[in-house]
Formats: C-alpha cells, sequence, structure tokens
C-alpha cells in the first residue's frame, strides 16, 4: 500500500454520492491500484509520459478509417471500399429528409432534381456511425485539424494515402505528415463543392432509409456506377447503371454554411502552403471569391438542423479571422470588428477565434478582449462547479464530451492569452474526464486509450459490438430526472456511443495542448 486514507465527501451529484481520494502527491513512475472497500480498479500508471502517445490511434487509425471514396487497408484487413464513387445525384426541392437534411424551394445549382452533378465523389470523411458527408462536420474537423497543426506542428507519418489509386495503408509511412494529409482529403470534398455548384452545401447522403441503416463496409451502399434513367435496374455498363441507388446532394444556399466552409479553406492553405502549394492556392482563391460572392448580397438563411452552418455573426467572424489570417487584408480586419459586439455578448463561443485573431488587431481589440476574458471567468467557474469532476456535463439528448473537449480547448487559448487570469487546470480535468473520472463507470471513452477503454460503440462496425481504435463516444447521458448513462454493451444509442469525426480532430487538439504545457 502506497498511501491509504479516509475518501473526502463532496456534494452530491445526480442521485449519487461522491468522494474524493486525492492522491497527487504520488508521483513515482509506476503501476498503480486504487482499492475502496471490496472494489479495486484495473491498474493505471503514473508517469510523466502517460500522454505521449495518446492522441496517436485516434490519428493513426480512427481518421483513416473514416475517410470516404478511398479503399482503407490495414494489413490482411480491408475496412471498407473506394465508397460512394457515384456521388452525388441533385437532391429534389421542398423535400425535407432524414438526418435533419432537407432541400429548400429551389436547388440552388445548375442541375435538375435527380440530375448527376458531377465532382462530387472525392475527399471527406464519413460523418459518425453513418456514412454523409455532412459540410458543418466537415469544416469543424479541417479547423481543429489545422489549429493543431499551427500549435503543435505534429509530424507524425504512419499512413499511406494514393489519391491515383484511391488506396489507404494504415501503418504504412509514405513521407507525409498524416495530419496534413487529413487536412488534405478534407479540403477536397469543401473545394468539390464550390467547382461543382460554386458554394457550400449541406451535404451529400444516401436517398432512402433502407440504405441509411446499412452496417458494415460503405462500398456496398451503392454500386458505385452513376445512375441514369434511361436504364433498366439491372443494366450496367461499366460506368453507369439503372440502379437507383447514388447518394443525393442537398444544395440549398445558407450564407452561415457558407461562410463556415470558407474559414476551413482559408486555414487549409497555411497548413498546406508547403505541402501542396497547388491546393493550398486553390483553397485560399475559393475562400476569397467565396467572401466577395457573400459580400455582394443578402444572407441567404436557409436553416435546418445541424446540417446549414451555425448562427451568421459566428461563422463569418471564422471567416474573417482566417482569412485575415491568411491573407492581411485590412477588409477582413474590419469585419473582425465589427463583429465586437458579438464576441463580447457570445464569449465562450467566440473565445478561441477571437483570441486567434490578436496578433492581427489593434491593441484596442485586444483591450476589448481581455475585458471580455475577465467577465467570462465567473461564469467558466460556476460551469464547472456543479458537479465533482470539475467540467461542464451536459444535459442534452446528445452527450457532452464533444462540449468538455472544446471547453478545454478555449482554455488552452485564454491561458496563453492570459496567464494571469486562467490557469491550465481545466485541461488536465476534461482528460481525466475522458479517461475515467465520470459518473456511471471509470471506463475511458477513447477506444483503445486508457486503461479499460470503450470496446463496444456506435461506429460503422456496430453490428459486430466492436469499436475503432482512438475514436471517441459522447460519454454520459444524464436520463431524466438524475440517471447518468453510458451503455457498455449496447452500442446502437447513438446519444451515448456515436463515434463523430470532429470530435476527433478536438481530442487531438486536447491531448497536444495537455503535452505543450506540461
Amino acid at each position: 500500500t502506497v498511501k491509504k486514507r479516509q475518501p473526502e465527501k463532496h456534494d452530491n451529484y445526480t442521485r449519487y454520492q461522491y468522494a474524493v481520494f486525492d492522491f497527487s502527491d504520488v508521483t513515482t513512475s509506476g503501476v498503480y491500484q486504487l482499492r475502496y472497500g471490496e472494489t479495486t480498479t484495473a491498474p493505471f500508471s503514473i508517469d510523466a509520459s502517460v500522454l505521449d502517445n495518446a492522441w496517436h490511434p485516434t490519428l493513426d487509425h480512427y481518421f483513416p478509417v473514416q475517410m470516404d471514396h478511398m479503399l482503407i487497408n490495414e494489413a490482411y484487413r480491408v475496412w471498407h471500399g473506394a465508397s460512394h464513387l457515384d456521388d452525388a445525384l441533385q437532391a429534389p426541392v421542398n423535400h425535407t429528409h432524414f438526418d435533419l437534411y432537407a432541400q429548400g424551394p429551389t436547388t440552388d445549382t445548375p442541375y435538375e432534381p435527380g440530375e448527376h452533378i458531377p465532382g462530387l465523389n472525392v475527399g471527406g470523411w464519413y460523418d459518425a456511425g453513418d456514412y454523409d458527408i455532412r459540410t458543418q462536420t466537415q469544416y469543424h474537423t479541417i479547423t481543429s485539424l489545422v489549429q493543431t497543426w499551427e500549435e503543435f506542428g505534429l509530424t507524425r507519418d504512419t499512413t499511406l494515402v494514393d489519391y491515383e489509386r484511391k488506396y489507404v495503408d494504415i501503418h504504412v509511412p509514405d513521407g507525409k505528415p498524416d495530419l496534413l494529409q487529413q487536412i488534405e482529403h478534407g479540403s477536397l470534398a469543401l473545394l468539390a463543392q464550390y467547382k461543382a455548384v460554386g458554394h457550400a452545401i449541406p451535404g451529400i447522403i444516401v436517398p432512402d432509409l433502407s440504405q441509411y441503416t446499412h452496417l458494415g463496409d460503405g462500398l456496398t451502399m451503392t454500386d458505385n456506377l452513376i445512375y441514369d434513367a434511361d436504364m433498366s435496374d439491372t443494366e450496367s455498363d461499366g460506368t453507369r447503371s439503372g440502379v437507383f441507388d447514388d447518394r443525393w446532394a442537398f444544395t440549398s444556399k445558407s450564407t452561415p454554411l457558407n461562410y463556415g466552409s470558407m474559414a476551413a479553406l482559408a486555414a487549409a492553405s497555411r497548413a498546406m502552403a508547403d505541402y501542396n502549394p497547388a491546393l493550398a492556392a486553390e483553397c485560399r482563391d475559393t475562400a476569397i471569391a467565396a467572401w466577395q460572392e457573400e459580400a455582394s448580397h443578402a444572407p441567404d438563411m436557409f436553416k435546418v438542423g445541424n446540417t446549414t452552418g451555425g448562427g451568421l455573426e459566428e461563422e463569418k467572424l471564422k471567416a474573417a479571422v482566417e482569412l485575415l489570417i491568411t491573407t492581411g487584408d485590412k477588409k477582413y480586419q474590419r469585419a473582425v470588428k465589427d463583429l465586437l459586439p458579438y464576441i463580447e455578448g457570445e464569449f465562450s463561443r467566440a473565445a478561441v477565434i477571437a483570441i486567434r485573431a490578436l496578433p492581427h488587431m489593434d491593441k484596442a481589440y485586444a483591450q476589448r478582449i481581455r475585458r471580455a476574458a475577465q467577465k467570462y471567468k465567473p461564469a467558466l467557474e460556476a460551469a464547472t462547479s456543479k458537479n465533482p469532476f470539475g467540467v461542464t456535463i451536459t444535459e442534452y439528448g446528445w452527450a457532452g464530451n464533444g462540449t468538455v473537449l472544446q471547453m478545454a480547448i478555449t482554455q488552452y487559448y485564454l491561458h496563453t492569452a492570459f496567464p494571469d487570469l486562467f490557469d491550465a487546470e481545466l485541461i488536465y480535468r476534461s482528460l481525466d474526464y475522458l479517461y475515467g473520472t465520470h459518473p456511471d463507470s471509470d471506463i475511458s471513452f477513447v477506444s483503445n486509450v486508457g486503461t479499460v477503454s470503450k470496446k463496444v460503440a456506435y461506429g460503422m462496425n456496430r453490428a459486430d459490438y466492436s469499436f475503432i481504435s482512438g475514436a471517441i463516444v459522447p460519454g454520459v447521458l444524464i436520463l431524466k430526472p438524475d440517471l447518468p448513462e453510458n451503455k457498455e454493451n449496447w452500442p446502437f444509442l447513438w446519444g451515448e456511443n456515436e463515434y463523430v469525426i470532429n470530435v476527433g480532430g478536438l481530442y487531438l487538439f486536447t491531448v497536444n495542448a495537455a503535452l505543450a504545457l506540461a
């Protein structure tokens, strides 16, 4: 026994009573267990290097597995074939679809409903445990990956990506930083939308529920042949077929969505400047042109669920800051200044992007951001003191690990900008929470990372009651009125157990932030 003491009772949370055992003074490297009464934890490490490799499975494994339009190989296993090469048909107008997709009264493209839109069969990740290309998730992911690159410069290389062969090989280095390859893959999907129809689109998803519930290899969702209405459903010529299974592109214009996409492209252009200069220039020029186009008319405010972008000011701020950092053009600086009232009113949401703009703005802007940060601090402290875990646990229908990670990232930027106001502890508490210091159990919510990790989750292989290494589940739901729950033996509850690609990006950043500040 290394340390023994009576745990200190903490305030009750939900229906349970909690106690705290502080063993932070145990710093000798080794493998330990905790024992309380008849309960003994699994062995865990105490060591200065415990986080060093904690992000590797996410970048090495989860991100490659989620790559659409590519065959993903791992040693003797093929995770999935080069899927959805028949993307995509123009969605019908005045149509409400499943999974929060809808098409407005016009297509907002040169294409008729049911007509093939060429060029959309490149790049992008499966959104989550399902297979759609949800633009809002794509650009959030790209932005997180770019921030990770610019803050921490991760050059790890364990994955081969070959676009000519549409082939990815996990655990096979190709001399290129994997992080940049993932930024490239996401950017290709966003660029494809601008090339095809001139603006960002809500996304691409299968037309029929019988396809949407598909489990397994994404290659088999469609026949990978472009639909031809003049052919019978048993006819094909090797390129086209009469099988009406191609995914639909939902294309209604949304100014917030367009801003979100141009922000990601502007950011990606910086990350890829030396890695792929031609693609970087195309990303930059597309973002600049999209900003100019949006400035020429009133905002398009088509809004459906989480497929059409966030708030108008929120997304415009992202675009203005990323374009300012990329180009240095004063017009973007003016746009950021004009959005200061929004920043001050929604500081918890705007803090990261507002702080990233600081080196490119004037002293008056910096003073207002500092005052906003000072005003935010008591609200942050109140929000993170409502439970024994020191993080914000949301109580919506989708569990809150994404919020935990986003707040950790916000804390990183607040701490680096204003170290006299904010410490780094929330970053470490957030990772503690993910790795097991949370309600309901002590399981790690990062599959294949941690002492006992999530091994039954809502990924594309959920029919096998299995997992994808490095992926993160939403976590603990608070069932009304007061029951924390995360099912470990039932993967089909998406609000508790569905992997989503943007959370992988948040996790990569957070672990490396913790390492950088250690």
